[in-house]
């Protein structure tokens, strides 16, 4: 029979075209269907801006192993993709561009703007999904949704008003995470904190009509211009007689109180602290609390404002040193010390942010956060690992409303729209056409949009038709599985559950499988700075897919990082490329396509892999249950590397090659048998070759994306052979052991020497006679009731129920051997004395680089080692004489 594969293993030939014929045959719809079971994930949408990383891959692959799997089970499997429009990451693109033509987003306008916007998502926002399929996600692509999409705009309408008419959004003035780069506001959320070295600075601020100071310090001496107070605690006896009192702020020449609160840590600094209402979220309560005033002594951009006096322009960092020269002018500055604090960053830009107080849009988050809280421990929602609950729980239990307003354009515009005559604010899906109070009919929608997180809040329904109740949402929601890593729980996670809860009643997802990131293979984070990134795309040109994902699949353990090497890499393309030649090998032998019962007869190798192949379905089906989607993949490859292609296929060959044509028969139908269904295990996680090889097998009809995952059947699994295979491997791998370190050549055949402790030892030898013949290259096997003619000289090998001896002189020709030795003995001498030669040398010592005479006595080390051994050997040889 004819074998279609070509001779080398090439991915780049098949792979492509594969995904073309899946696409156009549909095998990635999902519908509604009452006769099977929905299983259902939302793919994390990537941003429009974003571009494939190793991450994607890694986050990727473990989606479409689970979704190719539970399709292959039979259920009506969806994979929901989509893409986020990234407010400010896009924004930034998209000003960029602009710049290039010599343009600002102020001189175009919103309205112009918002069409740059909308061209450059046509041009480049599908680029991700293209890279997507490289990789072989099998996602519905004809439900692809995005987060400006006209469905997902009127979930994020219906979820605003809603909200709002519970009285669960406001607009306030607030202490928010100020960009002055991206020039926006940042949930909590969206700022990264990093340790970094700064100082205390420690100043004194004078108490009005006295001569007594108030120490106080701090690491932002320039909100100092702010201040409206000083705080002590109320049982401070430092302090106690000040309280009431006034202070002189210090270059503003503005008095502050002195003022009583608890939350001020006696212990801590110097026990007093300044309070800028205005610039700190904790001096922000303090202020609530005291009614002080809020004053606001930064622009935008983070200059100081004119409410900053003197220092009116300057930038914040230039400011700070302005402050901290003056007040040692005035003999103000105390001390200085260093300080490591935490310093929050922008998620985006990486610019330090600025707290400041600012009228913004909010949600109030007790009441939603409490249902969120509950499900995950009444374990509606359960986390894989559990550990990683503990994370999304505290920042449930600690969550502070939530900023959701941005000063951008790209982006859902809030739908908050003011009367021009009387200020009246009305939520409204679309314009008012008469305000309630005044009657005027002139109005001005707000300018900002909503925080790119508060659409994908919504993305395990809004992409199924919500607020629509259509047949998807009934029949798919909720999801099963949401699959992500670990940082982003709090962006992401957090908000679908308490979403999910508040509008659809029910979890958006049963369970939240974590996985770690992938680092380099130093364990390094990569990123752009340390150029240690890894392109999944050049790495599928180079490698193919298949290679790429079972690297990152089999490098997986849940929710830990892993690290990348090329080397792994290289080891799945070899995997890869065995399994092809193994199919090769196969089919090359294959000369029926259906097989008759009445020719199958099943040798206890037979038994064995088919043992074993259920006890792998049986485990990896387990494994994915739990999602150890890395340990199912190792076990795979262990399986196919090991028992399959090593062990079986050679196991098989006599077989093949003979005349018995039942025993042709049956090895053939057990080889296919066998590797058709680990190609079905397979197929989640390598789906291209598994697909190519599939269409070239005679034994087989239509694709194996679609074909049934195997069955465990417990009436396959033999015990008997199991253990009868494992003696027998067991005494071929040990004489194949003493072949290797002795270097007998393959053609040299040597008898064995069997003396049982019983009968079925016997019974099981002699039945594999031929597989020793074939594999450890015995020449005939002779069996001894006692140890009395055993040559002393015989290697033993003791098993379960027997002891195997094979005799030197069958393996060894002594003579010649010593002759070999002799000459390796003699070379190796001549070598080490032109050494020593050269390193007594003092010519070449003086003139050799230090490397080269490095070099040179490390030859010396290896000859010597190499001459021990031959050594060792001579005298072993000449001692048994």
């Amino acid at each position: 029979m004819n074998n279609n594969l070509p001779k080398t293993y090439n991915p780049l030939d098949f792979e492509d075209r594969i995904y073309e014929k899946w696409m156009e045959k549909g095998y990635f719809k999902a519908k509604v269907n009452p006769n099977k079971k929905p299983y259902c994930i939302v793919l994390p949408p990537p941003n429009i801006t974003g571009q494939l990383h190793i991450g994607h891959a890694l986050d990727h692959s473990l989606q479409d192993v689970l979704i190719r799997w539970k399709r292959m089970q039979g259920y009506e499997a969806l994979w929901q993709p989509g893409t986020d429009h990234a407010s400010i990451a896009t924004e930034v693109k998209v000003v960029e561009k602009l710049k290039e033509s010599g343009l600002t987003k102020k001189e175009i306008g919103r309205e112009e703007f918002l069409k740059h916007a909308w061209n450059w998502k046509e041009k480049y926002g599908g680029r991700i999904v293209e890279q997507m399929k490289k990789l072989g996600d099998s996602c519905d692509w004809s439900r692809e949704r995005f987060t400006l999409d006209e469905t997902c705009s009127q979930a994020v309408l219906e979820v605003f008003i809603k909200l709002y008419e519970k009285g669960l959004i406001y607009r306030g003035n607030r202490i928010i995470n100020w960009c002055p780069v991206c020039k926006t506001s940042l949930s909590d959320a969206e700022v990264d904190h990093e340790e970094k070295s700064g100082n205390f600075w420690h100043i004194k601020y004078p108490v009005v009509d006295s001569h007594e100071f108030i120490e106080i310090a701090t690491t932002r001496p320039e909100t100092m211009l702010g201040d409206t107070a000083v705080a002590v605690h109320p049982e401070d006896e430092r302090y106690k007689h000040l309280i009431g009192k006034t202070l002189m702020l210090p270059l503003m020449n503005r008095e502050i109180p002195i003022i009583a609160d608890e939350y001020v840590d006696k212990e801590f600094g110097t026990g007093a602290v300044k309070i800028t209402p205005a610039h700190d979220p904790n001096d922000f309560e303090i202020g609530l609390r005291h009614d002080l005033p809020q004053i606001v002594v930064m622009n935008d951009d983070a200059t100081i404002n004119e409410k900053g006096g003197k220092y009116s322009g300057m930038d914040r960092y230039q400011a700070r040193k302005q402050v901290v020269k003056d007040l040692e002018e005035l003999g103000l500055l105390a001390k200085v010390k260093d300080h490591s604090h935490s310093v929050g960053q922008c998620y985006r830009c990486n610019t330090v942010v600025e707290p400041v107080t600012s009228l913004q849009w909010f949600v109030k988050m007790e009441s939603l956060a409490k249902p969120a809280i509950d499900a995950v421990k009444e374990r509606k929602i359960k986390f894989v690992p559990e550990r990683y609950s503990k994370i999304y729980l505290h920042w449930l239990e600690n969550i502070q409303d939530w900023c959701i307003s941005r000063q951008l354009w790209w982006g859902h515009r809030i739908p908050a729209y003011y009367c021009e005559d009387c200020q009246e604010v009305i939520v409204s899906k679309s314009k008012p056409q008469i305000c309630g109070k005044c009657k005027g009919k002139e109005f001005k929608q707000d300018e900002d949009v909503l925080d790119t997180w508060f659409s994908s809040a919504l993305w395990p329904f809004s992409t199924l038709g919500w607020p629509q109740e259509t047949e998807e949402l009934k029949y798919f929601y909720p999801t099963n599985v949401l699959v992500t890593g670990y940082e982003i729980i709090f962006f992401w996670v957090v908000r679908m559950a308490f979403s999910g809860l508040e509008f659809m009643d029910e979890v958006p997802f049963e369970h939240v499988f974590i996985h770690g990131i992938v680092r380099d293979q130093e364990g390094r984070k990569m990123s752009k700075s340390l150029g240690n990134g890894v392109d999944p795309l050049e790495i599928i040109d180079e490698y193919g897919a298949d290679a790429l994902r079972f690297t990152l699949l089999t490098g997986n353990s849940l929710g830990n990082d892993m690290r990348f090497h090329i080397e792994k890499l290289e080891s799945s393309r070899n995997f890869a490329n065995k399994l092809w030649n193994a199919t090769r090998f196969v089919l090359m032998n294959l000369d029926v396509d259906k097989f008759n019962n009445d020719e199958i007869s099943l040798n206890v190798a037979d038994k064995w892999i088919i043992s074993k192949l259920n006890r792998l379905i049986k485990e990896a089906t387990e494994n994915m249950e739990k999602f150890e989607i890395g340990l199912a993949a190792q076990k795979l490859y262990d399986f196919i590397w090991s028992e399959y292609c090593d062990w079986y296929i050679e196991l098989a060959k006599p077989r093949l090659y003979g005349e018995n044509l039942q025993n042709r028969r049956t090895a053939q139908y057990t080889l296919t048998h066998v590797l058709e269904n680990i190609l079905k295990l397979l197929h989640p996680f390598m789906p291209f070759i598994t697909e190519e090889i599939w269409g070239t097998m005679p034994t087989v009809k239509g694709d194996i994306i679609v074909s049934e995952w195997p069955q465990y059947n417990e009436a396959n699994i033999s015990t008997d052979a199991e253990e009868e295979m494992t003696i027998i491997m067991s005494i071929i791998k040990n004489i194949r052991n003493v072949r290797a370190e002795m270097n007998v050549v393959p053609s040299k055949k040597a008898k064995m020497i069997v003396i049982t402790t019983n009968d079925n030892s016997k019974r099981i030898i002699e039945a594999a006679k031929q597989f020793f013949t074939t594999l450890a290259s015995v020449s005939e096997i002779q069996y001894l009731e006692g140890k009395e003619t055993i040559p002393s000289d015989a290697i033993s090998i003791v098993v379960e129920g027997a002891e195997i001896f094979i005799p030197l002189d069958d393996l060894v020709d002594f003579k010649k051997e010593i002759e070999r030795l002799q000459k390796e003995k003699e070379k190796l001498e001549a070598e080490i004395k032109r050494g020593e030669g050269r390193l007594s040398n003092e010519g070449f010592l003086k003139k050799a680089p230090p490397e080269l005479v490095e070099e040179e006595k490390k030859k010396q080390d290896k000859y010597q080692q190499m001459l021990n051994t031959v050594l060792e050997r001579l005298e072993s040889i000449e001692n048994r004489g």
